[in-house]
């Protein structure tokens, strides 16, 4: 049983929540807080194995509680909350405070509606109370390579990360470690809904010394560039009537960019040139994607299970056989810069 503590200052949505999680056999609502002072002493108390945290509550605001839930008794946290669009940045300043994921309520804080989500709240909490939260530091002090240092001849013009939960933190650790100047444009695929978009790409401009966007349909590809693949869309590459590369995009019905769509564009684009890097998040999406990059001669790196929050995507790649190079987090970076 996944044992879950609700914390919300409305009752409303305490009870119409605790409705949705009791639907499943396999989760069990140990408790419930009704602010951020609460939710800190029924954490150490309950010991739940996940945390649905509400952001905007009295006495103390769930970015405050989260700060001391994951210094004080680290729990995999799921903010769900009603926040209106213009405040998306404290969606993303959630996940790099250390939020496994982030829920919009449908319809603000007080969300009748809130069946809508049902699965998505069920499927959530699932993949969160397989989160190793100790590894939510994202720092190792040891280096873990599992496979042969890629050596290779041809210098990479395309790279593609991918990540899904636990990305955004992850993702902030790696581009902070490219260098100005790279002679390669980076394609960025987080599994984000597209309301929180430009917020992640924005914060990531804080970090990160490179030109960062959201990708736009019909722009050239640039070195030096990153693109960040929009929430709503799929994000490819082709090459334009002049030869050169540039962004398209298509709207598609699904929650998430596709990292397989991008990544297989890649391949298609740039051959040997085009360098896959699949990091944390639950599924398989990539996999296929670094399938036909190694197909296509370029190279692989994965993320190591010991610094990923969830080992899911990297795991179905490595499982396939298509990564080149196993690499924990903070060795990430260099070797992109290495293959570059």
């Amino acid at each position: 049983m996944i044992k879950v503590l609700i914390v919300d200052d409305s009752a409303f949505m305490t009870a119409a929540v605790r409705h949705i999680l009791s639907s499943d056999a396999g989760i069990e609502v140990v408790g419930t807080a009704s602010d951020g002072m609460d939710a800190i002493g029924k954490v150490k108390r309950l010991k739940p194995d996940v945390v649905l945290l509400d952001i905007e509550m009295p006495l103390m605001d769930g970015l405050t509680a989260l700060s001391y839930i994951m210094a004080e008794t680290p729990a995999p946290v799921v903010m769900l909350s009603g926040l209106e669009e213009k405040n998306a940045s404290l969606a993303v300043k959630s996940l790099e405070h250390g939020a496994v994921d982030f829920i919009r309520k449908p319809s603000g804080t007080i969300s009748y509606d809130i069946g809508r989500i049902r699965d998505e709240i069920v499927e959530k909490v699932r993949i969160a109370a397989t989160v190793d939260v100790r590894k939510m530091a994202l720092e190792l002090p040891e280096e873990s390579y599992r496979l042969e240092r890629l050596r290779t001849a041809t210098r990479k013009s395309i790279v593609v990360i991918g990540a899904s939960t636990g990305g955004p933190r992850a993702l902030g650790k790696v581009l902070s470690g490219l260098r100005r100047g790279v002679s390669a444009a980076v394609f960025v695929v987080q599994h984000m809904s597209i309301e929180f978009t430009a917020s992640f790409a924005e914060r990531l401009r804080w970090v990160c010394p490179l030109d960062i966007s959201i990708a736009r349909d019909g722009e050239t590809v640039a070195p030096g560039k990153v693109f960040i693949a929009a929430g709503d869309s799929n994000t490819a590459i082709e090459r334009g009537g002049d030869g050169k590369a540039v962004v398209v995009t298509s709207v598609v019905h699904a929650t998430y960019p596709s990292i397989d769509h991008t990544m297989e564009s890649a391949a298609r684009v740039y051959g040997k040139e085009a360098l896959g890097v699949l990091m944390t998040g639950a599924g398989s999406d990539g996999a296929l994607g670094m399938k036909a990059i190694k197909k296509a001669g370029g190279a692989t790196i994965a993320e190591d299970s010991s610094t990923c929050v969830v080992y899911g995507m990297p795991r179905a790649a490595i499982e396939m056989g298509v990564v080149d190079e196993v690499v924990p987090l903070h060795g990430i970076a260099e070797a992109i810069m290495r293959m570059v």
